[in-house]
């Protein structure tokens, strides 16, 4: 698992840049002929890799019932994301990915629900929801590099 980790540091630490290198202004913005903005795309792999990892592990999650209604699949954004929640989205960024890989190295995840996505993977265990991960935030970062080209 060195690997998959390491790729998602690497995939973070590119999140993170566009935190700190676009304005609260610009990661609001929802260009013309997109559903959502550069934040929304940050706070949905925060709750997707906490729904894919913990609850499907039958563990307490990281982040607020509040934040997963906010950023989970099929939400759209509502209204202006405050330079707060940025913070708070800045602060989860990192800090579920640590905790992630410290609860994953202390062995706290006993089971795994099986669970399909919709784009079709079969993760039957912890270790594919990780790795089932890495290219989710892909997809996203992607979503991510076309919408900055518009702000």
């Amino acid at each position: 698992m060195n690997a998959t980790f390491n790729i998602w540091k690497t995939s973070r630490a590119t999140y993170l840049k566009f935190l700190e290198n676009y304005s609260l202004e610009q990661l609001n913005k929802i260009p013309e002929g997109m559903s959502n903005n550069l934040i929304w795309n940050i706070g949905h792999i925060i709750v997707s890799q906490q729904g894919l990892v913990y609850r499907l592990s039958g563990l307490p999650r990281y982040v607020s019932d509040e934040m997963t209604a906010k950023y989970q699949n099929g939400s759209v954004p509502t209204g202006n994301t405050t330079q707060e929640e940025v913070d708070e989205i800045k602060n989860l960024l990192i800090s579920t990915m640590n905790q992630t890989i410290s609860d994953y190295e202390k062995g706290i995840f006993k089971e795994y629900t099986p669970y399909e996505t919709k784009t079709g993977f079969s993760l039957q265990n912890l270790n594919d929801a990780i790795e089932f991960n890495n290219y989710h935030e892909g997809i996203h970062l992607g979503f991510m590099m076309k919408i900055k080209r518009f702000i």
